[in-house]
């Protein structure tokens, strides 16, 4: 990878990026993340040499910078955070975007955002408690984060929330979506059962096992 273009290319390649040019100077070309609008990979051309600035993990920072050459503190940037790439060749292309990767995990990474990611798994016909969300987003206490989070959903669409319900199985009282008889009828389209305002938790709970980083339906 030696060009702005290919660097450009691959960042757009994520999910949700877009591109930006937030100077009016063409020689600054930088991609965000649509989720919270911050910048994970910013190109840009010095002393002749095409440069991008990545994000990198604190465990990580110095060890790009001692692995090759061409990674140094990050150019006009929080050195402690950031790390400048000169594109001249030097560093491999699966190296790039392991960094351009890890940039993007690191400015996309919330807690509301991994609420949403979250919903986004709850298999159609089931349902999942509030507490349960909060704990594959990766902290069992911010059961009221999650509320909050459902209450804002950007993309009901593809967000189910509709399919969160309390830990007694109840619908919410005041569905942000169309109010609570809307709820109760798309749950009932996707074949759940709803009898006063409730779902059957044992019938229809969703049921995970957290590996980590994947979770498993069963």
């Amino acid at each position: 990878m030696t060009t702005r273009d290919e660097a450009l290319k691959y960042g757009l390649s994520l999910d949700n990026a877009y591109q930006d040019a937030p100077f009016h100077d063409e020689n600054w070309q930088i991609v965000r993340f649509k989720g919270n609008d911050k910048a994970f990979l910013w190109t840009y051309e010095r002393d002749g040499k095409i440069c991008i600035n990545v994000k990198a993990r604190q465990d990580r920072l110095l060890y790009w910078r001692d692995q090759y050459e061409a990674v140094s503190a990050g150019y006009h940037q929080n050195k402690q955070h950031w790390n400048t790439v000169v594109l001249d060749g030097t560093v491999p292309d699966d190296v790039i975007k392991l960094m351009i990767d890890e940039s993007y995990r690191l400015i996309s990474d919330s807690p509301t955002q991994r609420i949403y990611e979250a919903v986004k798994l709850i298999p159609k016909g089931k349902v999942a408690t509030y507490a349960q969300i909060a704990e594959i987003a990766g902290n069992p206490k911010m059961c009221r984060a999650v509320g909050n989070a459902l209450h804002k959903n950007p993309d009901p669409e593809h967000i189910p929330c509709y399919r969160v319900v309390n830990s007694k199985g109840e619908l919410s009282g005041s569905f942000a979506f169309g109010g609570a008889d809307r709820q109760k009828e798309l749950l009932e389209a996707d074949g759940v059962e709803i009898c006063g305002n409730q779902v059957n938790l044992v019938k229809y709970q969703w049921k995970y096992v957290n590996t980590n980083e994947n979770y498993v339906e069963y």
